[in-house]
Formats: structure tokens, sequence, C-alpha cells
């Protein structure tokens, strides 16, 4: 009885990811769109009832070096957003200033020592 319901669970599993694979994108919109209740559920369904999060030892964990590195890149990130705020922005417009002859077109000879 066992080996029947291994059998049976494989094959159906292998029938189904065929069809999700050839279907699936196109029915998930299609719930989507008809039957968004639905929809909803199956992606509640998913999320784990309860999730434990563990520390995995934190900072006890971590060298001085890996401390160290960590404190600097904190403190370039309080640098750069310093340096954001107080960045001031300079409004104005381009100048059309007349350019300057350039030699030999015709404009004051260069005398030839």
């Amino acid at each position: 009885m066992e080996t029947t319901r291994r059998s049976f669970n494989r094959d159906f599993l292998l029938a189904l990811a065929a069809d999700f694979k050839k279907h699936g994108a196109a029915a998930i919109e299609k719930v989507r769109k008809q039957q968004p209740a639905a929809y909803m559920k199956i992606c509640a369904l998913l999320v784990p009832r309860e999730m434990k999060l563990e520390p995995s030892g934190g900072v006890k964990a971590m060298t001085d070096e890996q401390i160290e590195r960590g404190i600097e890149l904190i403190q370039e990130i309080l640098a750069q957003r310093e340096a954001e705020a107080n960045a001031k922005v300079i409004e104005g417009e381009a100048e059309v200033v007349p350019s300057l002859l350039a030699p030999g077109s015709g404009g004051t000879k260069m005398p030839k020592a």
C-alpha cells in the first residue's frame, strides 16, 4: 500500500509540475484577476504560520576586525548622509561668452621675432 501511495504521489507531482510549467503563469494570472480572494488565500497558505528567528551569535560571534569594519561602514554611511543633507544646490543659467579668435584666424597678428 505504501509503495502504491508513493508511486501515486510521485506521478501526481510530476504531472502537476509538467502542467504548471506549461500553464502556470497564465493560470495564476487568471485566478488573480477573476478570483482575488482565492488568490490571496493561496498566497497566505504559502507563508509559514510561525517563523522562529534565532540569533546566530550577533556581535559576540564577530571578530574584532569584523566589528571594526562594521563601525567604519556605519561611519561612512553617516558621513555620506550628513554631506547629502548639507549639500547646497546652486541655481543659475549658462552665459554665452564670446570666444577668443584662434591665432592666424584674421585677428591681431603676433609680431615676428
